[in-house]
């Protein structure tokens, strides 16, 4: 059966402290012409981002930078709830995207954020969050137990349709396990917070969920009426997702009554507005549908060539889930390695414990003791520094903190792998993993080397920078002499018969200001933000296999030192036009 359409981030953003809206285009329609101006500052500013990145739905691309825009705002005047709001609309863009490993990182942010500015229903939220994202990934588990703790918590506080939201969702998981009466009794109660507090898209959604149960428990008519007018309510407000969603499960009902042609008809609808708003995980299951569709119609042909599209977005959409997983064997032995030592430092007290009980042996011991604290004070030290540039763990020692920081002068590099996905889909999972850390252990050495601060690996993607958390006036320079030298390493790792997977990768470079801080309590991560940092991975996007695209401002620093060749002006996404040069 179709996967269900869920509540999660499509209905719930606080356009305020204490009021909460539907979306609309056209505010973000109206507001454009102010942005454009470039007249507002400060909060009025932040403000702004934080409408435009949640009304924005024609283009949701358009809203991404809108959101990115205003993390980064916000990060400068240190303006935790504007913080919260750029992580939530970001992740909830990339969700609909079907990004699924990004919008769990930002909800994460945006929780961790939340809980830092004693924001309570901005927590409970980005619970919500999490658990809609684990939904969409088929993490049942894991979405369960958030939607429960963001129930736990919403009941908390005074946001009621925040708590008709969690509610809502976590009876769409009942619905997916085919447990009829629970989702039933969920919807029902969340349809009456939404009439209460006089919420028509929640109560649009809700209407709709009925409507899903009550065709999977056979009531075709009924639940075809209600859909259809959840629909009208959600085409008035142009929520494209869940209506795409709907008309496929609409397809479903009418199928299921021999109504071929409207079942065809709903089907095309749904495909014909996932693909108008970029919506991946949507036109690969519409794909599928109607590929099964004309197959039974013995339309082997439009069959075939509906399967193929759905094989082409579900890999654009898996193949995070597979780096996401491979991603998971590396901080798993990670996390493994160190619950060694944490164990082995553990049974080194309870020795200590045993030892002392030996009055003879109370000299020796007392000197070995603080031996060993000072060895695993340098341990835990070393360890620290494995996850955090120097200066940036001194600071979080003496302080407990790290504070952001606005570097004028950085080149930030990005390398990404060439038919990744397509090993991935095959490949042994140790053995990816293994040939991963290959060649990431020799960008580490790389780095090191010429003095780039490596940021973090996300699956098959290396990102470091240069200039930071240390000003270098030579940044770009060396951050080019370290891409030759990667490059130089892939490619001869193309000839070894080591038996590792090989693959050939891209590169880009971009330099400019940044800002530099620490996000995470439990793991702690030094990370990097801003445009610089978009447009560098923009120049590894539009670069070719093998090469190192590079972008006009780092192109200039470089210019007299290292033989370039000029691309011309090359649309990127988001961007326009770029000048751009390959590194020969």
């Amino acid at each position: 059966m179709f996967r269900t359409p869920t509540v999660h981030a499509f209905i719930f953003s606080l356009l305020s402290f204490t009021t909460v809206i539907g979306q609309d285009q056209r505010i973000a329609d109206s507001l454009i012409i102010i942005y454009e101006q470039g007249s507002l500052a400060g909060d009025e500013k932040l403000e702004l981002l934080r409408k435009l990145s949640y009304n924005e739905k024609r283009d949701l691309n358009k809203a991404l930078s809108y959101a990115e825009e205003l993390i980064v705002l916000s990060t400068t005047a240190n303006d935790l709830i504007s913080l919260y709001r750029g992580y939530r609309q970001e992740a909830e863009i990339n969700l609909q995207l079907g990004n699924f490993d990004l919008a769990l990182e930002a909800y994460f942010k945006s929780l961790e954020t939340a809980k830092k500015a004693e924001y309570h229903r901005g927590q409970g939220s980005a619970m919500t969050g999490i658990a809609d994202t684990y939904s969409e990934m088929g993490n049942a588990s894991n979405a369960t137990e958030y939607y429960n703790q963001a129930i736990t918590f919403l009941r908390t506080t005074e946001d009621t349709i925040a708590v008709g939201i969690a509610i809502i969702n976590a009876g769409d998981e009942y619905f997916k396990a085919k447990k009829y009466d629970s989702a039933l009794a969920y919807f029902k109660e969340s349809a009456a917070i939404f009439e209460q507090q006089d919420y028509p898209i929640g109560k649009a959604y809700a209407q709709a969920n009925t409507g899903m149960v009550q065709a999977a428990t056979g009531d075709f008519e009924l639940a075809k009426t209600n859909i259809n007018q959840a629909v009208a309510v959600l085409e008035e407000m142009e929520d494209s997702y869940a209506i795409s969603e709907y008309l496929t499960y609409m397809a479903d009902s009418y199928w299921e009554e021999d109504d071929t042609g409207s079942a065809l008809d709903y089907a095309h609808r749904s495909l014909d507005m996932a693909r108008k708003f970029g919506i991946k995980q949507q036109v690969s299951d519409t794909h599928l549908k109607l590929s099964a569709f004309y197959e039974d119609l013995g339309q082997t042909e439009q069959s075939l060539q509906h399967f193929k599209d759905h094989i082409a977005y579900r890999d654009s959409v898996n193949n995070l889930a597979a780096v996401q997983r491979m991603a998971d064997l590396r901080t798993d032995y990670e996390v493994s390695q160190k619950q060694v030592e944490v164990d082995l430092l553990s049974q080194q007290k309870r020795n200590q414990q045993i030892v002392l009980a030996s009055v003879g042996v109370l000299a020796a011991v007392l000197l070995w003791f603080f031996v060993a604290i000072r060895r695993e004070k340098k341990k835990s030290d070393t360890l620290l520094l494995n996850i955090l540039p120097e200066e940036i763990a001194r600071e979080l020692k003496e302080k407990g903190e790290v504070e952001s920081v606005r570097f004028e002068n950085v080149s930030v590099l990005f390398t990404d792998f060439v038919q990744f996905s397509k090993v991935a889909e095959a490949a042994d999972p140790k053995q990816l993993v293994k040939s991963l850390d290959y060649y990431f252990r020799r960008f580490d050495e790389i780095t090191v080397k010429y003095g780039l601060e490596k940021i973090k690996t996300i699956g098959d993607a290396y990102m470091c920078a240069c200039g930071l958390p240390s000003p270098d006036p030579d940044h770009a320079a060396n951050t080019v002499k370290a891409a030759l030298e990667m490059a130089a390493l892939v490619q001869e790792s193309l000839k070894s018969q080591n038996g590792l997977d090989r693959f050939q990768f891209r590169v880009g470079i971009h330099s400019g200001p940044v800002i530099a801080g620490m996000v995470g309590t439990k793991k702690f991560q030094y990370d990097i933000w801003g445009d610089t940092v978009n447009i560098a991975s923009r120049m590894e996007s539009s670069s070719e296999p093998g090469k190192i695209n590079i972008s006009e401002t780092t192109y200039n620093a470089i210019k007299d030192e290292f033989d370039c060749t000029y691309r011309g002006e090359i649309d990127v996404k988001n961007r326009g036009a770029l000048k751009m040069y390959y590194l020969n």
